[in-house]
């Protein structure tokens, strides 16, 4: 029975080995240890959020400027003026650029 006990436990340390291997832990710790590898790769992922964020706003607030262009052309009584407003208040610090 020991060596039941023996192959089952060689057999569970194989396993977890491999998953190991599959996540990469290794590369995770040689990283920790390699500061400028480590400001290197958080520069690169922080250079690549910022600008994501940049577009993502862009394009967000193109589409919000785009509907608050529709909904002046539906003349709502109130709503229509304080809108035209606001787009017109937004082209001119664009300097009447689109």
């Amino acid at each position: 029975m020991n060596k039941d006990v023996a192959k089952s436990i060689n057999k569970k340390l194989d396993d977890i080995s491999d998953q190991l291997e599959k996540a990469k832990i290794a590369e995770y710790v040689d990283m920790m240890h390699n500061r400028r590898r480590l400001l290197y790769v958080n520069f690169l992922s922080g250079l690549a959020r910022g600008f994501g964020m940049a577009i993502g706003f862009t394009i967000l607030g193109a589409i919000a400027l785009y509907i608050l262009n529709r909904m002046i052309t539906w003349n709502l009584p109130v709503i229509g003026d304080f809108i035209a407003d606001i787009v017109k208040i937004v082209t001119d610090n664009l300097g009447g650029r689109r």
